[in-house]
This record gives C-alpha cells, sequence and structure tokens, in this order.
C-alpha cells in the first residue's frame, strides 16, 4: 500500500467515527478511565511508598536502634503506688561498645515526660537527654545556634536544643535563641533548633504528648534534674517507672555489618534481659521490606488497574462488531470498487487505535490530575514517575490494535456479493 493509499484509509477510519460522535466518545471512557486509574493508582502507591521510604532512611541505613518497650501491665495489681523497671540500662549500653565488633558508636536517649513552657505558653513534646554524637548519627540538620557540646556534657549545664515545631509554639514571633523556656520545674537556656523530623509510622506516641515536638537536653542533665524515676499519675494510682535508658542508636562502620551487629545485639539482650522488655529496629532491613512491599503493591495496583482497562478493550470491540454489522453494504460497495481485504482492515484498526489513544491521551491527562488533587486535598504524597503514564499509554495503544484485530478481520472476509445484498 503507498502512501497516498494509506492516508486516504487513515481519513476514512477518522471521518467514520466523526458521524456517530457520541458513540464514538462514549467507548473512549472505557479507555480513559482505565489509563487515568492505572496513573493514579500507581502515583499514589508511589508517593506513599516514597514518604515510608524516606522516613525509614533519616533513621539511618547505618544505624541499629535498641528501644526499651513496656512489658504487659500486671492485671492482678490493685496497689496505689507500684514501681515497675524495665528497659535498657546503662551496662547494655557498656556492653554494646566493649564487646560489639564493628559499632562506630553508641548514642543514647532518655525519655523524660514533662512539660515545656514559655510563659503562658505550654507544650508537651518529647524531651530528650542525649549526648553530643546524636547528631551526627542521625543526620539531624541545625535550623538555627548550635547543638549540645561536650563541655555542657561534662558541666551539666541548663541548655537545651528546641525541635522546630516546638519553636514555633512556643516562640511564634521571635527567634528563641538566648531565650530561657522552663523544663519541668527547671529554667534551661536556649541555645539552638532543630529543623523538622517526621517521625516513623508506626512509632508509639503516649497520649497528650505531641510526637512531633523534640526538645534535647544533655544526658547528664537529665540525670541530675530528673533522676531516674518517672513518675505517671492516673486516675486513682501512680505509677513509677524506672528506666535508665529509653532508646540506644548504635552506629555502624559499613552497611554490610548492619546484620551482624543487630544480630549480636539481640543475642546480647536476650541472655542479660529476663523478659521482652525491648526491640531491636534495623532501619535497612525495614527499607528492604518496604522496597518489597512497594514492588507488590504495585503489582497489585496495576492489575487491578488493568482490568479496567481491559473492559474498556472489550467495549471498543463490542461496539466495532456492531459498526462491522451496520457497515456491511459499505464494505460491499467498497470491495466491488476495488479495495482489498488489507484496506479493509486498516480503516476498521485504524478507527480501533484512534478511539484507544485517544481515550489514553485523556486519560493521562486526568491520571496525572488526579494525584495532583489527592496531594492538594487529602495531604498525601504522590509520585508521579514517567514511566507510569508511558505504560498506560502503550497499555491503551496495543488494547485499540488487538481488540480491534478481529472486528477488522470479520470486515475484510465478508463476501462483497452478500454484503453488497445486506439490507
Amino acid at each position: 500500500m503507498n502512501e497516498g493509499i494509506f492516508v486516504r484509509t487513515v481519513r476514512l477510519g477518522i471521518r467514520s467515527l466523526l458521524l456517530h460522535k457520541l458513540r464514538s466518545a462514549l467507548t473512549t471512557l472505557g479507555v480513559l478511565f482505565g489509563v487515568s486509574s492505572v496513573v493514579a493508582m500507581l502515583a499514589i502507591g508511589e508517593g506513599a511508598s516514597a514518604e515510608a521510604q524516606e522516613q525509614i532512611r533519616r533513621l539511618g541505613s547505618q544505624n541499629v536502634i535498641l528501644r526499651s518497650v513496656k512489658p504487659p501491665e500486671d492485671a492482678v495489681s490493685n496497689q496505689d503506688t507500684r514501681v515497675i523497671s524495665y528497659g535498657l540500662t546503662r551496662d547494655d549500653l557498656r556492653r554494646v561498645r566493649e564487646s560489639v565488633p564493628g559499632v562506630r558508636r553508641v548514642v543514647p536517649l532518655r525519655e523524660l515526660p514533662e512539660e515545656v513552657r514559655n510563659g503562658d505558653r505550654a507544650v508537651r513534646p518529647r524531651v530528650l537527654a542525649t549526648t553530643p554524637d546524636y547528631l551526627d548519627s542521625t543526620g539531624r540538620v541545625m535550623d538555627e545556634g548550635r547543638w549540645i557540646s561536650e563541655v555542657d556534657e561534662q558541666r551539666t549545664t541548663n541548655v537545651c536544643v528546641l525541635g522546630y515545631e516546638v519553636a514555633r509554639r512556643l516562640f511564634p514571633f521571635s527567634s528563641p535563641l538566648g531565650e530561657r523556656v522552663k523544663i519541668g520545674a527547671d529554667y534551661f537556656n536556649v541555645v539552638g533548633t532543630l529543623l523538622p523530623r517526621v517521625r516513623l509510622g508506626d512509632d508509639p506516641a503516649d497520649a497528650g504528648v505531641d510526637s512531633t515536638g523534640e526538645v534535647f537536653i544533655s544526658l547528664t542533665t537529665g540525670q541530675k534534674w530528673f533522676g531516674e524515676m518517672l513518675v505517671k499519675q492516673r486516675a486513682g494510682s501512680r505509677e513509677m517507672e524506672e528506666v535508665q535508658l529509653h532508646e540506644m542508636i548504635v552506629e555502624v562502620e559499613r552497611d554490610v555489618d548492619v546484620p551482624f551487629v543487630a544480630a549480636a545485639c539481640r543475642t546480647m539482650l536476650a541472655r542479660e534481659h529476663d523478659e521482652l522488655d525491648y526491640e531491636v529496629v534495623v532501619p535497612l532491613e525495614l527499607l528492604m521490606r518496604a522496597e518489597e512491599t512497594k514492588r507488590i503493591f504495585n503489582i497489585v495496583l496495576g492489575s487491578i488497574a488493568g482490568i479496567s482497562l481491559l473492559v474498556g478493550g472489550i467495549g471498543i470491540m463490542n461496539v466495532m462488531l456492531a459498526t462491522v454489522t451496520e457497515r456491511t453494504r459499505e464494505i460491499g460497495i467498497r470491495r466491488a470498487l476495488g479495495a482489498k481485504r488489507r484496506h479493509i482492515v486498516i480503516q476498521f484498526l485504524v478507527e480501533c487505535v484512534v478511539l484507544s489513544v485517544g481515550g489514553g491521551l485523556l486519560g493521562i491527562a486526568l491520571g496525572i490530575a488526579i494525584p495532583l488533587g489527592v496531594e492538594r486535598w487529602a495531604d498525601m504524597r504522590t509520585v508521579v514517575t514517567p514511566e507510569a503514564p508511558l505504560l498506560a499509554f502503550a497499555i491503551s495503544a496495543g488494547i485499540g490494535v488487538i481488540f480491534g484485530l478481529y472486528p477488522a478481520w470479520r470486515a475484510a472476509h465478508m463476501d462483497p456479493v452478500e454484503a453488497l445484498r445486506h439490507e
């Protein structure tokens, strides 16, 4: 077939679709919604996965995190006041530092359930007592001022670093640097503020505590002013908890040693603790698990959206078969005037491809718009990768060809004499 005949055949196919604009538009809707669902669902899944992986990376892929976990409460205990001792100890800290090979440093943290106040403004963030190494091990970034220093640690100086959210709430109209805040019953000088960090989705947060706010003081200062005992007042009872360390961040020298260090820490803690009052979190394992979950999630979402495209393709085939029946006499006239079977095949394939490609292009536009709307109105992160629209468009074009082959073949193999007799 020369170029002129091909162009005329394409124009004839498009002109035939324009004769039934409403039917053509309705036929493209199946492909349109199928393509848009593929793009939108993959974008939403990619965004959720990217956010989870980013949170895990912020914990540090070379870190192993040990956390104290409160054991199940004794249901039969009805004492008005009781003391519960559990969790990580300073001996655990010493053992990890001295006996586990491949460890660069270990950063202890202790969480204090204290209120932080500036005048009549008060918040209840996570008050964390830690060491100067915390900043380097976690990759946190200072907003202004400085971090806790070795001198502060040695002299038990009353200085603190505010998280971004706490600084905004306590000092909404001015810089907190050089100001004083009250933590519990003691006053601390603010020496710096940190940029915000999103907490890991399954991190536990106590009721009434602002889980996104943080205030940091030195570990020695925390031990000096707040002691070892944490007092929690409840209705009708008072509970006292003795927790030496709430968390330890074990920074490993090399990525390849992370599984070994994690296994060594689990073995050591299992040997030294009579009950399971700790947990070991390995961000590298979480990251690998998140990537695998992302792959499975994308396959599931893509399969569900692919069903919509399949339904759209069946709709195209159904309409084209009806069109072939309606245009039987036209096909007979064309064959009688010298049109070959391949001309008939190309004409009907062109109509199918135009329907599917047109629906695919509109579907891509809608599929990109939906994630933007979700991100704006639902406050959920979405990521539209270049592969998703290209994949959806290629599938829609392929559907036009695949589901158009049988109607085109049926039209081309009609007996011209019988076609001319058709009423």
